[in-house]
């Protein structure tokens, strides 16, 4: 079989989109455009990978740090027929090439899969139906339903200007070919640019078929030139992300109000309300449920779990049947067996809690190790930073924490201790003790509360 060899166009300035970042990288379902046209590249296997860049190229090679990419400079952006050349270099002597561009992020596989087979050994164009086509090059097939050429819309005859068909930029092309095509193309055009597509030209006079293939779905060959363009496919890949959790068995209370930027696997019956946004890798077990405007980003929750709204957990490990929330946050390292309970305004940074533990209200927990069924009552911290360094609490099995109670690290509480409520704690607790630590109350006979001047 010939070799495939993918090129991406990604150089271009996006004047329009009206940001120092370049725009192949603004992001869309949480990723780089250009980073998910690379990724759908990969499932084709290409032998070799092209990133044709120019415009803030030094900060597109920053973000997308790709090893077995290969790098191409287009120094001044002269159309798209001088940026595939700027490739060639790069490219091998046979097989053929597959045209993309880093600001078109939503083609699927399946389709670019179904243009490189059409292509063969010839040449083969994806293209698009619109129910008004102006401004868009038409597509003229001949009798044989090859296409014969692209007619820009400003050069159209009455009966070109009724083709509803359009060209995409998206090709395949033998690789053997590209240097002589290239060789001949002429910038004499209004804006003095070669163009790719004078290559279907080119191909039909030296005998090479031009197939075309139409897309299924027109947002597959949509590309991104503002921020208005970026919304509007940001809201096509969420809609579409939604369509597949619900085909898969999700419960979603609003399929529109759900934003997935990055991977959300599941087990069967999850629940997920409206707002939620899962970023990174998530994973969810069989029976969680997520409230309302939760936040998950890289975080793996086992069945049963319930999480409650306005909750946000990053970086976290989350056992069965846990309850959180709402108003909880678990932050990177926080690692909770099963049956835990973290409560409203409850933050946990880099710690363990144990199986059956709870935490429930006003609570801050971090850099400790918590053991099985610990109860820590509201309000209470754990002092792990002196300003310069952390330090660990350790807090056993079965141990009471009362409500207001500052443990300050290095610090452990053996198992079975009771803390009393209102303590500070900066030596070890010993095992099935009251241990408390308090100023003795005093009340001060006839003290009266200072009254407000005239």
């Amino acid at each position: 079989m010939n070799p495939l060899s993918v090129v991406i166009l990604a150089a271009g300035k996006g004047k329009r989109m009206y940001s120092r970042l370049p725009k192949v990288l603004h992001k869309i379902g949480g990723s780089p455009m250009l980073a998910r046209v690379i990724a759908t590249a990969r499932t084709l296997s290409p032998s070799r990978l092209v990133v044709v860049y120019g415009h803030g190229g030094e900060r597109v090679r920053e973000t997308v740090r790709d090893a077995d990419l290969a790098w191409a400079l287009q120094a001044e952006q002269l159309g798209t027929g001088h940026a595939l050349k700027m490739a060639l270099p790069e490219l091998p002597d046979s097989g053929h090439t597959l045209v993309l561009y880093g600001d078109v992020p939503l083609t699927l596989s399946g389709t670019l899969s179904e243009l490189v087979a059409l292509a063969g050994d010839e040449v083969a164009l994806l293209t698009d139906e619109l129910a008004n086509p102006s401004g868009y090059g038409r597509i003229v097939r001949g009798a044989d339903g090859a296409i014969e050429a692209i007619v820009e819309d400003k050069d159209c005859s009455e009966a070109q200007r009724s083709i509803r068909e359009i060209n995409t930029g998206m090709l395949v092309l033998p690789t053997a070919r590209l240097a002589a095509w290239l060789d001949e193309l002429k910038n004499a055009n209004a804006q003095g640019e070669y163009y790719l597509t004078d290559v279907i030209a080119l191909a039909r006079r030296d005998g090479v078929r031009v197939h075309g293939m139409k897309v299924a779905d027109s947002w597959q060959a949509a590309g991104v030139n503002n921020k208005v363009q970026l919304a509007e496919l940001e809201r096509v890949l969420q809609r579409t992300q939604a369509e597949a959790l619900l085909t898969n068995g999700v419960t979603l209370a609003d399929p529109a109000r759900i934003d997935i930027r990055g991977t959300l696997t599941h087990g069967q019956d999850v629940q997920i309300d409206v707002g939620c946004v899962f970023e990174g890798v998530v994973e969810l077990g069989e029976g969680v449920e997520v409230g309302a405007y939760c936040v998950l980003k890289n975080v793996k929750v086992a069945a049963g779990t319930r999480i409650a709204p306005y909750s946000h957990l990053e970086d976290a490990v989350v056992g069965e049947a846990c309850r959180i929330g709402p108003y909880a946050r678990l932050r990177p390292g926080a690692e909770l067996a099963a049956h835990v309970h973290i409560g409203n305004f409850v933050e946990v940074k880099k710690s363990k809690v144990g199986e059956g533990s709870k935490v429930n209200h006003l609570t801050y927990i971090g850099d400790a190790e918590i053991g099985a069924r610990v109860n820590v009552g509201a309000g209470s911290v754990t002092c792990n930073y002196d300003g310069v360094n952390k330090f660990r609490t350790v807090i056993a099995d079965d141990v009471f924490v009362g409500s207001g109670t500052m443990m300050v690290a290095p610090v452990t509480l053996e198992a079975g201790a009771t803390i009393g409520a209102g303590s500070v704690i900066s030596k070890d607790a010993p095992a099935g003790a009251l241990t408390l630590s308090r100023v003795r109350q005093t009340t001060i006979a006839g003290w009266r509360r200072p009254q407000k001047k005239d």
